[in-house]
């Protein structure tokens, strides 16, 4: 473990406090560009996921109809009644995006796949870090905001399903999060900025409860007019 990746898990609440728990249930609404360009506008307009900690597993609910959750893991994504009854499933789901273009549309199992990833990727970071298979390098730091930032470059294991396997992670003076970078490979858009605002103390772990996602420019510019993903929280149940 790198000191810089030992000073951001302390001021993210620490790995002693987050071993302690075993899921996290956030309510959330999430907008931007990506769901109506994908045709499903309004999608997580007001929603909860509940994430298992510990293993790579998401469900959010209500998914397009009361009654209906998704059950996502990297080898499987599936619709389910309250019952647990499979509507619909899809297995291997990431070959599903391939040859997809920025415009191609998703079906449900689409963005449950993408969904459940990307939210079990935001809210286990940065504690999987220190887990079997994830690799850690300090990067030079740069100036953003008036601000110097820290940076990591994380190597995901293949047996994690996320946006790429590299991703850098920028975090404040402070030790908390304030950008991530990375390359939504299922989307076939290019990278993008996803920037971090107004962390609150959940059951002692910090959390952001604002986020936005901004393309990145062939010039590595952050093109801050156009917001691909936006995340709100409302609250996060550490259980």
């Amino acid at each position: 473990m790198t000191d810089l990746t030992a000073q951001v898990i302390r001021a993210h609440g620490g790995l002693d406090r987050f071993q302690q728990y075993e899921t996290a249930t956030v309510d959330f609404r999430s907008g931007g560009g990506l769901w109506p360009l994908k045709g499903q506008a309004g999608i997580f307009d007001r929603a909860t996921v509940r994430i298992d900690l510990h293993r790579q597993h998401a469900s959010h609910y209500p998914f397009t109809a009361p009654g209906l959750r998704t059950s996502f893991t990297a080898d499987r994504v599936a619709v389910e009644n309250d019952r647990g009854e499979v509507q619909s499933e899809r297995l291997a789901p990431r070959d599903a995006f391939k040859g997809h273009t920025l415009e191609t549309p998703w079906d449900d199992l689409h963005v449950a796949y993408f969904a459940g990833y990307a939210m079990w990727t935001y809210l286990t970071s940065p504690f999987t870090f220190v887990s079997p298979g994830f690799r850690t390098e300090e990067l030079p730091p740069v100036t953003e905001a008036g601000e110097t930032w820290s940076r990591l470059k994380v190597t995901f294991p293949e047996e994690i399903a996320t946006h790429c396997r590299e991703q850098v992670f920028y975090f404040g003076e402070d030790g908390l999060l304030r950008r991530h970078d990375y390359t939504p490979e299922v989307i076939n858009g290019g990278p993008a900025a996803h920037y971090s605002y107004d962390h609150a103390e959940f059951g002692g772990i910090m959390v952001p409860t604002r986020r936005r996602a901004h393309p990145l420019g062939e010039d590595g510019a952050v093109v801050r007019d156009i917001e691909l993903v936006t995340i709100d929280i409302e609250n996060v149940d550490f259980a």
